[in-house]
């Protein structure tokens, strides 16, 4: 095989307290690669805010991914299905989907920690070494990344009666800007909670429990310090625990915030928060968790 193409749905990083450690794929949404051995040059992007995307394949995450996949340089094309610097695992998606189109137009066997190997080195040229977007893209559905050195990641199970609602306000953070005003020393009491919020929500996944989620879904690390950045963040997380979510927390670095509830709620909810968000422009989201991670199309 000289050609294939893979679709990677988007994501959900951090979970809100689990940062870096937590991601939730996010069905409906996602980036398509193709990767052609017998072709050669700039990347080809095309979709949403292409414009923005790097076509030099040193730059660009989708040909580095699939480079370090294939052992040379293959030409890759993407059609982007997620915005640029919108918390929603974008960069991660391009990598994953690079990573797994390589092996299979090179007719590499993988294994999951394999193409997330290849595809950590697309996201470390954009974002960082972190792997709380690029393991739920491959495996979907809730995943905790215990390990990076070696790969060690564990599916968690999430409730087919959840789903989630996003609002993207039309502003931009950079994953790496929005990394770089967290502290790297933290107090031990703020810790320790941290640490027992992501625990619980875990558990609550695994669970199904709802209030729990409500109670443990807690970001106190990033949140306090990238909402500043989110036109009305107080408003919108507000509205969407008045109007029933379980918990409601950013996407990632941001500026998407998202929601946890049940399917017959979460229109309503995806509504109150476009509403809190007044006068800015956003757009308005509801997803289903994705069940299925990356996949040949």
């Amino acid at each position: 095989m000289k050609r294939a193409t893979v679709f990677a749905p988007g994501s959900v990083g951090n979970v809100g307290p689990g940062f870096d450690i937590l991601g939730l794929a996010i069905d409906g949404i996602g980036d398509r690669v193709t990767v052609d051995l017998e072709k050669s040059g700039a990347a080809v992007v095309r979709g949403i805010d292409a414009s923005l995307v790097p076509t030099d394949p040193a730059k660009n995450a989708a040909a580095i991914a699939a480079r370090a996949m294939a052992g040379r340089d293959v030409h890759v094309t993407i059609d982007k299905g997620i915005p640029v610097s919108a918390g929603l695992g974008g960069s991660a998606s391009s990598s994953v989907a690079g990573a797994l189109a390589a092996a299979i137009a090179c007719e590499i066997t993988t294994t999951p920690q394999s193409v997330m190997l290849a595809a950590l080195e697309g996201e470390i040229a954009v974002s960082g070494r972190h792997l709380d977007n690029i393991a739920p893209i491959t495996l979907g559905g809730l995943v905790l990344s215990r390990s990076i050195d070696p790969i060690d990641v564990i599916a968690l199970r999430a409730p087919e009666s959840w789903a989630l609602a996003l609002v993207t306000p039309h502003v931009r953070i950079e994953t790496k800007q929005a990394r770089a005003i967290l502290p790297r020393e933290w107090d031990r009491e703020s810790w320790i909670q941290q640490m027992a919020n992501t625990t619980a929500l875990a558990i609550a996944f695994m669970t199904g429990d709802a209030s729990l989620v409500r109670r443990a879904l807690d970001d106190r690390y990033a949140e306090p310090r990238r909402s500043p950045m989110i036109p009305h963040f107080a408003g919108v997380k507000r509205a969407a625990l008045e109007a029933g979510a379980f918990g409601c927390s950013i996407s990632g670095s941001g500026p998407t915030i998202f929601a946890i509830a049940d399917h017959a709620h979460v229109q309503a909810i995806a509504e109150a928060m476009r509403q809190a968000m007044a006068e800015v422009q956003c757009d308005v989201r509801v997803c289903e968790i994705a069940r299925q991670g990356a996949r040949p199309i």
